[in-house]
Parts: structure tokens; C-alpha cells; sequence
């Protein structure tokens, strides 16, 4: 029978995601479409310590600062439009103040640091091919910040610059966390402004030097999140209003195919009951003392109390916190 769809076929994984696993979750704003899901279900995570990053060489810069703790100096921002900013960083970590842009990124990097040495899996969100160079140092930026595009290179990278460049960080990772796990994903939100052409090349790119990673590391692992989207969902009702990024309800679907691959039944279960504390909390009663909404607290804090008991590894405390107000 004719399904009128182009579904994709996914296989469970050996290597599951579990509420007893950390995971640090670096890349493109698809990368936080899908951390910040797995953060308000609870999970140990940690997701763009140093916020959106699109190209993979900037992706890994980012990771070897983790690895090496390695903090930053004054020296190391630039000043323009009255803002201190960090080539390495995303903008919500500039400020008109130095110390505190500093303060901002120092604290981020020792916490994200410190989780990342404990981190069972990686995963790692390619978004474009396309770099751009800083004239003056010579380094791949992760954020031009606004700067005039005439102090930068554009420039795109090959197959083997990416290939080569991510065998000498998974061999690395691998002497420091030979049990981590790798989960490359590539992003489905296109690039138009480099053109419909330039942008599946970029993508095309990125694809090649993924398998090629994932064919020479076992512990590198695909999912298709660009294929789903491209394929399963080609239809413009699951894309928002610019029709380039994928709607809430295609998100919603990609995860629950995520779900199915990296996730145990009982995951998925523990999920669904946090998910009803969290949508619990949404509800803003106008008189907080009526009878009935102190009932309904009192049901929900021993929800959380045998959830506490059940689950001892589940950090419910603002939870617990908002129900007794």
C-alpha cells in the first residue's frame, strides 16, 4: 500500500541515552532545539557553553578550550560597537565591561570543563561548511560579531581539512574519554543566503567528512536528522514562517525519532512523567489560596517525592520549590 511518504529507516542503537548518562551537546541552533528538550526533561546535559556555533573547525576550537580548561584573558576579546566580545563566543557573552564579559566566559568554560571530563557522549551539530577568517590573526572565528565583512576571509572548507581536522580530536578524546560516545548530526536549516547551490554543497560537504569519521571511528555514530527533514517532512507545513527552520511540531517529530534510536523504554516513561510536572508548572492561578489548587500542590509535591525516591539521580529541587510557594 502506498503511504504517500518517504519515511527513513532507523535502527535502535547499541549505545542508549540514559537519565545515568551526561552529555554535552555543541553546534547549531538545531543543537539547542534538541538539547534544550533534553534539559527541561531533566537530563544531565550541557548544552553550547559557548553558544550557537555553525562550522566545525569552530567546533572543535571549542572543544580543545574544554579539554584544556583553557580560560581567557583580556587579550583575548576585542572591543567594537561598544560591546567586549570573544571570537570564540556567541554575542550573549559580550558586555560593555571587560571584567564581566570575562567573568562570563571563564565561569562558563571551568563548569563546562569540569562536566565535559565526565561526559559519556558528544553530540556534535555541522551547520555550514563556510568559515570565516580574521585577516589579522589568521584564526577561524565562531562569531564575526557585526564587524565589517572586509576584515574577514570567506572561506570553504574540504572533505579532507574536515576529515583530517577531526581525526587528530577523536583520537584526543579518545585518550582522555575512551568511553565516549560521538553522535554527529548534520542541521537541516539551509543557508540560503550563500544560494541554494553553495548551500548543498556546504551540506554535501559536511555529509561526505561525517561518514568518513564515522567509518574510521567506532565510537562515531550518525543520526539522520537532515535526511528526516529533507525527506520524511518535505512539505512546507513543517517549516516556520521563513521556510528554512523546521516548526515546533517537525522538531517535536525529529526528537521522537531521536527518541526511539538513543532512548530505552523506561528513559522515554521517566520522560513523560517529568514532562507533566513541567507542563504543571505553567499553570498561574489567580488566587493561589483557593481549596482546590492547594489540593492540586499537594498532589504534585508527592508526585515529585516519589519521583525523588524512585529516580535519586533527578535534581527536582526548583520543582519542588515552585509547588510549595
Amino acid at each position: 500500500m502506498n503511504t504517500f511518504r518517504t519515511q527513513i529507516d532507523l535502527k535502535p542503537s547499541k549505545n542508549k541515552i540514559s537519565y545515568a548518562s551526561s552529555g554535552m551537546l555543541i553546534g547549531s541552533c538545531f543543537t539547542e532545539n534538541i538539547g534544550r528538550r533534553m534539559e527541561k526533561l531533566k537530563m544531565p546535559v550541557d548544552v553550547n557553553p559557548f553558544g550557537n556555533i555553525y562550522n566545525p573547525i569552530s567546533l572543535k576550537n571549542s572543544i580543545e578550550i574544554l579539554l584544556k580548561n583553557n580560560k581567557k584573558s583580556e587579550d583575548d576579546l576585542f572591543f567594537s560597537n561598544g560591546l567586549w566580545s570573544s571570537f570564540y563566543h556567541h554575542s550573549s557573552f559580550s558586555d560593555a565591561i571587560a571584567d564581566n564579559c570575562l567573568n562570563a566566559i571563564n565561569t562558563r568554560i571551568e563548569a563546562s570543563s569540569t562536566f565535559f571530563k565526565k561526559a559519556e557522549y558528544l553530540i556534535l551539530t555541522f551547520g555550514t561548511s563556510w568559515v570565516y577568517q580574521y585577516k589579522k590573526t589568521g584564526e577561524i572565528v565562531s562569531n564575526c560579531h557585526k564587524l565589517p565583512s572586509s576584515e574577514f576571509e570567506r572561506i570553504r572548507l574540504n572533505v579532507d581539512e574536515i576529515v583530517v581536522a577531526y581525526t587528530s580530536l577523536l583520537n584526543e578524546l579518545a585518550s582522555v574519554n575512551p568511553n565516549l560516545k560521538i553522535i554527529f548530526t548534520l542541521s537541516p536549516i539551509r543557508h540560503w543566503k550563500d544560494g541554494a547551490v553553495d548551500n548543498m554543497h556546504s551540506k554535501a560537504t559536511l555529509l561526505v567528512a561525517i561518514h568518513k569519521l564515522c567509518e574510521n571511528f567506532s565510537s562515531a555514530h550518525y543520526f539522520p536528522a537532515y535526511e528526516i527533514m529533507m525527506d520524511d517532512l518535505r512539505d512546507y507545513r513543517f517549516y516556520e514562517e521563513d521556510m528554512m527552520h523546521p516548526s515546533s511540531l517537525a522538531v517535536k517529530y525529529i526528537w521522537e525519532k531521536f527518541s526511539d534510536v538513543f532512548f530505552e523504554k523506561h528513559t522515554i516513561l521517566l520522560q513523560k512523567e517529568i514532562d507533566e510536572i513541567v507542563r504543571a508548572m505553567r499553570h498561574r492561578p489567580i488566587n493561589p489560596e483557593l481549596n482546590p489548587l492547594k489540593i492540586f500542590r499537594q498532589t504534585m509535591l508527592q508526585k515529585i517525592s516519589e519521583m525523588e525516591k524512585n529516580h535519586p539521580f533527578l535534581n527536582l529541587k526548583n520543582e519542588k520549590n515552585f509547588f510549595q510557594i
